[in-house]
């Protein structure tokens, strides 16, 4: 007779999905839009939002790629001969460097945010215009006078067009320990309608040493969306 089939493995248990009335209700208390309440295109629900989750998110992919805590100085490191995509998960980074004069150059890391597919929708983006808010900390390595660049470019649909964008490129005191973390951030507001993509680009310097490169780390790297308070 035949071996008889082997007994089932019960799956995990799911957690239970709230209904839709009350999916409804958790997210307007979450997120508390201005006018205290949103209209849904037919094609989403409530139950799904409350699954992705697209606002008060961070949007980026591998936001931390080496690890980094920010709440403590930069670990010591030497240069290094090690390629960047070897030492953390780079994950949705388009990775590539750009040379310099005098044995400097930039490591560029960029990556593009596709906000529809992340959750949101074209009547949110085009007429309640939430805040997009971009945050980024880099190390005061010292490597130079300007160790850091961030680009930001909000994108309509044809992922060329530009509705609104941001570059700085701060310049360092040069007083307290090298090796502290340092904040930069920008807010998007009534950027007006059509943004679809958000375009992330950030640079740190690096210095060619006998021994390799020494680079200037960069963390905790973050796009989100939100209304304002």
């Amino acid at each position: 007779p035949p071996s008889p089939a082997a007994p089932d493995t019960p799956g995990s248990p799911q957690p239970e999905q709230p209904s839709e009335a009350y999916a409804r209700q958790l997210l307007l208390e979450e997120w508390r839009p201005p006018s205290g309440t949103l209209e849904l295109p037919p094609r989403l629900t409530w139950r799904l939002l409350f699954l992705r989750r697209p606002l008060y998110r961070n949007l980026l992919r591998s936001p931390n790629p080496e690890g980094i805590n920010i709440y403590e100085p930069a670990p010591p490191t030497g240069p290094t001969q090690q390629p960047l995509e070897t030492l953390g998960n780079f994950h949705g980074w388009y990775i590539r460097t750009e040379k310099l004069q005098n044995d400097r150059s930039w490591t560029v890391k960029q990556q593009c945010v596709d906000l529809l597919a992340e959750g949101l929708w074209e009547e949110l983006l085009d007429d309640e215009q939430p805040d997009i808010t971009i945050m980024d900390w880099y190390e005061d390595s010292r490597l130079d006078a300007c160790v850091y660049e961030l680009h930001v470019w909000l994108l309509a649909a044809d992922r060329h067009t530009v509705i609104a964008q941001h570059h700085v490129a701060p310049h360092t005191s040069g007083r307290g320990p090298p090796g502290c973390w340092l904040q930069v951030s920008h807010v998007f507001r009534q950027y007006g309608p059509g943004v679809r993509f958000v375009h992330f680009l950030h640079k740190t310097k690096n210095r060619r040493e006998p021994g390799g490169l020494r680079r200037t780390r960069v963390t905790n790297s973050s796009v989100s969306v939100q209304f304002r308070e």
